[in-house]
């Protein structure tokens, strides 16, 4: 051929590197990712050898970004995000504001101006959406309560971001030493771009969530695959460019929200199945190109430094999350997966460093220390997350305060003393308030069975107390959250909780307190479902085998219902 092809270059070497560098990770036993930095590392412009087209790569990474977003928003509903608001809202901002403050004493500490540090300080406040949801997805607990709290503390943050990424440039004459005073102009682009924000909310909302499941059901209805998965490409994409262009949100934001809106149709699960492959492919580019922007130099010129900077963003900044986290009275194994979620930084960073360096606020050496301490975070990051169990058992084992400390003169932790007595006898222990977890206490409730809920969510135990519905706040695998919702006189203890990490300790805390206590339990693994069967004596509900049978005794019903005269013959 006679002409270059540059795109088709960049993806075959992105893509057949990764491959390469992450099965030879994986057999190391490290993180995949990690082989995909490398192997953006290899084709970057600081290594010798072949160079992929770098802006190329950071295109198709936005693709990424933005299916990813979406894929998310089609799990993650309007209100699950409100469910989580109380403590992402506060808990992001303070959060910020810490992890900016000390990034920016560091920078000051090393002779930077107060733009240079306020710039290097806010974009090692803001964590990469992308990072974490490879993480919570790869646990599965992506859906679980503190999943949710991850997420939606991140979406603050995006957001917040947003308002810093419009309000910089007209930030930065007065940042600069020597600066002019603030004006009309800025209080206007701030009026504009919070303005521009709630437009872009209120009709994806309003507008929105009415159009594109109708748009989906329409399509869905030609009975043609590709169409169907055109649909919820040409959705997440055009919806993420268009909130970009027209309202000034972020690619990655505006892709969550078109996710959020089509979860109202019936085929939300069926568009996330088949948008899934091409946001895995993405979501390599990503970390590619992420490493293409590290300049190994950085580390042998500027060691100190990027210990400095990695020191905040792994250890400094998951502190304070983990801090306001239980000063909340949220329990300690949210306090961890919120901190290690956070522990980390991303896209974000990156752009909010390559427009401080425009704008002539961060120095270029700024940048080069964002991006390698994004590098080593993000390599890091599953490492992080693997020790979130091991140090809360350590606490747990060792510490009387970190057992008592989420529910110490918490409210929520015990049921009120004005608790009616049939509740406290012969009741079921629900735990878990989700969709499933709904179900079963609204038909309990409509068969006048007594019931307590138990639930991590402070938000779902408010509304519940509100109704006045006996309810408790905690982690059912503590033993002391099961004694406030009295198991020890429970008839039966149901777990409507997926895959929860605490299940045998649960049931055995549980069968401790009341060996007479009966057990159901939701699961979605055939190995765990036989042990809880086994050694727990426990009634385990696997939903495609649960489904199956039901779907066979309707079958079965209706075929001995019909008519032996209408029944076909066979020959």
């Amino acid at each position: 051929m006679h002409h270059e092809l540059t795109l088709i270059n960049t993806i075959a070497a992105a893509l057949g590197l990764a491959l390469v560098l992450g099965f030879v990770a994986a057999r190391l036993k490290l993180p995949a990712l990690v082989g995909y930095l490398a192997a953006g590392i290899v084709i970057g412009p600081f290594t010798p050898g072949f160079v992929a087209d770098g802006a190329l790569a950071a295109q198709l990474a936005e693709i990424g970004v933005m299916l990813l977003m979406f894929g998310v928003g089609l799990h993650f509903s309007l209100a699950d995000l409100m469910s989580v608001k109380r403590i992402a809202v506060p808990g992001a901002v303070v959060q910020i504001a810490a992890a900016t403050a000390m990034g920016a004493a560091m920078s000051t500490y090393w002779g930077w101006d107060l733009g240079a540090a306020l710039v290097f300080g806010l974009s090692l406040s803001v964590a990469s959406t992308v990072v974490l949801l490879k993480a919570l997805e790869a646990r599965g607990v992506l859906d679980t309560v503190n999943g949710r709290i991850a997420v939606g503390w991140l979406v603050v943050e995006d957001l917040a971001m947003v308002l810093v990424l419009v309000l910089l440039p007209a930030l930065a004459p007065m940042l600069r030493p020597g600066g002019a005073a603030v004006d009309a102009g800025l209080w206007l682009t701030l009026a504009r771009t919070l303005l521009a924000v709630g437009a872009f909310v209120a009709l994806m909302l309003v507008v929105g969530r009415r159009v594109f499941p109708w748009l989906l059901w329409q399509v869905a209805k030609t009975g043609s695959r590709e169409l169907f998965t055109l649909c919820v490409v040409a959705a997440a994409v055009t919806i993420a460019f268009g909130s970009a262009r027209l309202f000034g949100v972020s690619f990655a934001l505006g892709a969550f929200f078109a996710g959020m809106v089509l979860r109202e149709s019936q085929f939300s699960h069926r568009a996330a199945e088949e948008s899934l492959p091409l946001r895995d492919a993405f979501a390599v580019l990503f970390f590619v190109s992420v490493g293409m922007l590290f300049d190994p130099r950085v580390v042998a010129e500027e060691p100190l430094r990027l210990l400095g900077v990695v020191a905040v963003i792994v250890i400094g900044k998951s502190l304070a999350a983990a801090a306001l986290v239980l000063l909340m009275r949220y329990p300690l194994t949210t306090a961890l997966t919120v901190s290690a979620s956070l522990a980390q930084i991303g896209e974000f960073s990156f752009i909010l460093a390559a427009l401080g360096v425009s704008l002539q606020l961060l120095p270029p050496e700024g940048r080069s220390l964002v991006v390698a301490g994004s590098l080593i975070s993000m390599a890091l990051n599953p490492l992080t997350f693997s020790f979130v169990g091991p140090i809360e058992r350590w606490f747990l084992a060792r510490s009387a305060l970190a057992r008592r400390f989420a529910q110490r003169d918490d409210p929520l932790a015990e049921l009120p003393a004005s608790t009616e007595e049939r509740y406290l006898a012969r009741q079921v222990v629900l735990v878990g308030y989700g969709r499933v977890g709904q179900r079963i206490a609204r038909a309990l409730r409509e068969q006048g069975i007594p019931c307590v809920v138990v639930d991590e969510n402070r938000e779902r135990v408010e509304e519940l107390r509100a109704q006045g519905l006996p309810a408790v706040s905690g982690d059912a695998a503590e033993p002391a959250v099961l004694i406030q919702a009295h198991i020890a006189e429970a008839a039966l203890l149901v777990i409507a909780v997926p895959g929860a990490l605490g299940v045998r300790q649960m049931i055995a805390t549980a069968r401790t307190l009341n060996p007479q206590v009966q057990v159901a339990v939701r699961s979605h693994h055939e190995d765990e479902a036989k042990w809880l069967a086994a050694e727990g004596g426990a009634r385990v509900f696997v939903g495609e085998e649960e489904l199956a049978q039901s779907m066979l005794r309707h079958t079965l019903a209706t075929m001995q219902a019909i008519p032996t005269s209408t029944k076909p013959r066979g020959g």
